[in-house]
């Protein structure tokens, strides 16, 4: 398994991950909806907001890096409420196939239960997305239900955090 390293959202993250979104925009946007170009020239405030709602305990926001501290990925825990947040995660294309994103999701739910203090785990993944799914049922997630997301068929799951001891 690969070594990453998650750290939480900051600020001074803001120049290295608009250049990952830049870089791996067309690799998403054949998976996942493209956010459109007023992500990219909006970006610095909505960073900002993405730092304010991280603040409010509403996000937990990450930046996955590499052995060499390069940005290669982002994992975030979005619409805590009642002890659950929603996973997402997203790995550029040059880290794909590599366990990146495996790794990534097993640090972030440790940190869900450990230091958010969630006690469930919820997240989506379409159909058409089988490395996604992969991922989701290597690190414990059972499908709860099927979906439509984004217009296409998908699952979600859900995942019971255990709460340290």
């Amino acid at each position: 398994m690969i070594t990453v390293r998650l750290e939480r959202l900051r600020a001074d993250h803001a120049p290295a991950l608009l250049a990952f979104e830049r870089e791996n925009r067309e690799y998403f946007a054949r998976s996942i909806p493209d956010r459109g170009d007023t992500y990219f020239t909006e970006f610095a405030s909505r960073h900002q907001l993405l730092l304010d709602e991280q603040e409010a305990g509403l996000c937990h926001f990450h930046v996955v890096l590499d052995e060499a501290g390069e940005l290669i990925g982002r994992v975030n825990l979005v619409d805590v409420l009642e002890y659950t947040a929603e996973l997402g995660y997203r790995i550029g294309e040059r880290a794909t196939g590599r366990g990146v994103a495996t790794a990534a999701v097993a640090q972030v739910c440790r940190l869900a239960a450990d230091s958010y203090g969630l006690s469930a785990l919820i997240a989506a993944a379409t159909l058409d997305n089988p490395a996604s799914t992969a991922v989701l049922r290597r690190s414990g997630f059972t499908a709860v239900e099927d979906i439509e997301l984004n217009g296409r068929p998908a699952v979600r799951y859900r995942l019971r955090l255990t709460a340290p001891s």
